[in-house]
């Protein structure tokens, strides 16, 4: 088996682990926290609070369902494209590892939409009163943060050649 069909096997055994991991902690919480008290795990610092989010980051857009199931199904069939596009050298492993982790993000909640209409959060930074968020969301927050730190200062414009839409062909054009 090729390095490039090992990566994919990877991808997705990570994928479902993460996916797994997302939906047990929320099926937990929900079972356990529903209509009860917060769980304070630090005091005035960090609780588990079972919210029912309707709404995107934050609680924007609330009870705008279609539109985030449209935007995970384009940002999901980006993510699958690159991942079998992305060469097979080493320096693109971490590439697989945050596409992978917004994937799985994406599709946890998506999964969430879809079977509830909303979003089960429950981390709570009560010290900053930060919004309340879930593993899925935090799996996208930090690969979206390393992907943006690998395309500003770890991968050049070369590296990210592959990415290309346009054909051999047309690139002799020019």
């Amino acid at each position: 088996m090729d390095i490039k069909k090992k990566r994919l096997i990877f991808d997705m055994c990570f994928f479902m682990v993460l996916v797994a991991i997302d939906q047990i902690t929320k099926f937990t919480v929900s079972v356990n926290l529903k209509g009860n008290p917060p769980i304070v795990l630090i005091k005035d610092v960090l609780e588990l609070d079972y919210l029912e989010n309707k709404g995107a980051a934050f609680g924007m857009l609330q009870n705008q369902k279609i539109l985030f199931v449209f935007i995970a199904v384009i940002i999901l069939g980006a993510i699958i494209y690159i991942l079998k596009s992305i060469p097979s050298h080493k320096k693109y492993m971490i590439s697989h590892v945050v596409l992978v982790m917004i994937a799985a993000g994406a599709v946890g909640n998506l999964i969430d939409r879809l079977m509830y209409g909303y979003v089960v959060d429950f981390i709570s930074f009560v010290l900053i009163h930060f919004p309340i968020f879930n593993f899925a969301d935090i799996c996208v927050c930090v690969a979206t943060a390393v992907l943006a730190v690998l395309l500003l200062f770890f991968y050049t414009e070369e590296d990210l050649n592959f990415l290309s839409l346009k054909t051999q062909k047309f690139r002799d054009l020019k």
